[in-house]
C-alpha cells in the first residue's frame, strides 16, 4: 500500500482514468459494431456511410485521447473503409 500522499493521489487518478478509458474503449467498439451491423443487414448506401463516418470520428478521437495507437486507429479505419466500399459497390 502506498504511504506517501503523492502515491495515494496517483492511485486515485489512475483509477479514475481507468474508468474513463474503459468507457471510451467501449464506445469505440459500439460504433464499430454499428457499422458491421449496417454492412450485414445491407441497409443501403446512406445508412452505411453515416455509420462509417461516425465510427471514423470516434476511432480517431480515441487515438487522440491515447486509448489506442494512431497507427492502430488508421488500420481499423482503412480495413472498414475497404469493407464499406465493397458493400456499396464503389471501386478504388
Amino acid at each position: 500500500m502506498a504511504s506517501h500522499e503523492s502515491a495515494k493521489k496517483s492511485i486515485r487518478k489512475s483509477a479514475k482514468r481507468q474508468i474513463i478509458n474503459t468507457m471510451r474503449r467501449s464506445r469505440i467498439k459500439t460504433f464499430v459494431k454499428k457499422v458491421e451491423e449496417a454492412l450485414a443487414q445491407n441497409l443501403g448506401k446512406e445508412p452505411i456511410l453515416a455509420a462509417f463516418s461516425t465510427m471514423q470520428k470516434e476511432v480517431m478521437r480515441g487515438a487522440s485521447k491515447g486509448i489506442m495507437h494512431k497507427n492502430t486507429a488508421s488500420r481499423k479505419i482503412s480495413k472498414m473503409c475497404s469493407r464499406v466500399k465493397l458493400a456499396i459497390g464503389e471501386s478504388r
